[in-house]
């Protein structure tokens, strides 16, 4: 956040202090409040058509890059199950992507992330299930949490419980919004600002056209600043943080074509 010193010159101490302190306040404030001023409403939940997180059942994304100096592939799978969460006094069905994470061939990592679509066409995330693995075990659940908890015999005991569900991705995005994907912390917590709009980008996977380019940041000790590009139709096509760098290779998705 910016911070901005308060310097007052005699004859105009009235007007100097008063712009300081609008000042003051936009230092401490979101860019934008992308978030919706209601809560939100979920009619078709499983009908997600946000451009920027679109959701096609059965499609696939594949990234390639490194992580801590190790070559890393990383999938995106849209499954064809679903979960169905209690909140806002009903059931709200939701649509389940799979990420895992491959180190030479080995899995690493394997998650199942939770999303809604409200009726305003704001993309919400419902939780996530992170397993982390060391010679084929599963050693961590470290980053998981749900909305109202576990509630599934499968799900982890002990699982942190959110109360809302978050803004994974706003209908309509714009440079300056500012939004929380993760909002539990100390378990998770990630600040996504649009920083600006890119023409065209090109990856392995193919050249991109209307591109968001996005920043995040956590409280979390240790997270770091990642950056991520985000493509009309796609959703993420790069991404780079502390240690780690990533890129689409493919993607099934049928939007995909119309970008290139």
């Amino acid at each position: 956040m910016n911070t901005r010193s308060n310097g007052v010159s005699c004859g105009t101490p009235v007007l100097l202090a008063g712009a300081a302190f609008l000042l003051l306040l936009s230092s401490s404030a979101p860019l934008r409040a992308a978030v919706p001023a209601g809560p939100p409403v979920f009619s078709q939940p499983l009908t997600i058509t946000n451009e920027w997180s679109p959701f096609e059942e059965g499609a696939m994304k594949v990234f390639r890059g490194t992580a801590d100096g190790e070559r890393v592939v990383t999938t995106h799978s849209h499954l064809a199950a679903t979960r169905t969460f209690l909140w806002g006094g009903g059931p709200v069905e939701t649509r389940i992507v799979r990420e895992m994470e491959f180190e030479r061939g080995v899995l690493m990592e394997a998650s199942l992330r939770y999303f809604a679509q409200a009726d305003d066409g704001t993309v919400y995330c419902f939780g996530e299930l992170a397993d982390a693995y060391q010679d084929g075990v599963v050693v961590s659940h470290e980053g998981s949490w749900l909305v109202g908890g576990a509630t599934l015999p499968s799900d982890p005991p002990g699982t942190p419980a959110a109360v809302d569900p978050t803004v994974f991705m706003p209908a309509h995005p714009e440079v300056g919004d500012q939004f929380k994907p993760e909002d539990l912390y100390p378990v998770v917590d990630e600040t996504v600002t649009v920083v600006a709009t890119v023409q065209a980008v090109k990856v392995e996977g193919g050249t991109f056209k209307n591109v968001l380019r996005l920043k995040e940041t956590s409280l979390i000790p240790g997270s770091g600043l990642e950056r991520k590009w985000i493509a009309s139709g796609v959703g993420v096509i790069r991404s780079r943080g502390e240690g780690e760098r990533l890129a689409l290779i493919s993607t099934s998705l049928r939007a995909k074509k119309a970008n290139e």
